[in-house]
């Protein structure tokens, strides 16, 4: 019989170290895919979910939810806008950085802004183009989008989360699938003509 998230809880309170093994097998996957996605796949992601895991376990016994993966999403988001806020914004891409191949300003090593030959290659595939559409999102309704369609999050824990309304969560929704719908609208039609 599989454990539940809350029995898994219960046994670790209950000094058994190694139950929350299973939790950390079972949300390892979304948890790092929600992160990975709002930091846009930085260097940090790492960091974060590693974070998240550690004031996870630190406030277990502060767990009052009724959903432990809303509650990892929670103590991520909040990591996640803290280290945003922390990072220094102000920088120029004229500045000069250090590197193994000698000095360049962040203008040189940035990438280009097109795709790359591997990802025109596979661009014809629709989860790139909707992924490819997703990032153009604000970062509300893109962590709305995600934790609904990744996560299967109620807009209630979505609300909890962003610490807005239901009201404001299911708007951040609607406004993020318009957009989508506008700028996916091709393949939108090329998928009806299939089905036809």
């Amino acid at each position: 019989m599989d454990k539940t998230d809350i029995d898994c809880i219960q046994a670790y309170l209950g000094g058994e170290a190694n139950a929350l093994e299973t939790l950390i097998e079972k949300y390892r996957r979304p948890l790092y895919s929600f992160i990975l996605k709002m930091t846009e796949g930085r260097e940090d992601t790492d960091e974060i979910f590693q974070e998240t895991w550690f004031r996870a376990i630190k406030n277990i016994p502060k767990f009052k939810h009724n959903n432990f993966l809303s509650w990892l999403f929670r103590i991520a988001h909040n990591l996640v806008i803290d280290r945003a806020r922390r990072s220094n914004r102000n920088i120029s891409i004229h500045s000069v950085v250090g590197g193994e191949d000698g000095d360049h300003t962040l203008e040189d090593r940035l990438a280009a802004t097109g795709l790359s030959p591997a990802e025109e290659a596979g661009g014809n595939s629709l989860g790139v183009r909707i992924e490819q559409a997703v990032e153009c999102l604000s970062p509300d309704q893109k962590e709305v989008f995600m934790l609904r369609m990744y996560a299967n999050a109620s807009f209630k824990e979505i609300a909890t989360i962003q610490r807005c309304s239901i009201n404001t969560c299911l708007a951040r929704m609607q406004y993020a699938l318009t957009k989508l719908r506008s700028m996916l609208e091709e393949e939108y039609d090329e998928l009806q003509e299939a089905m036809s």
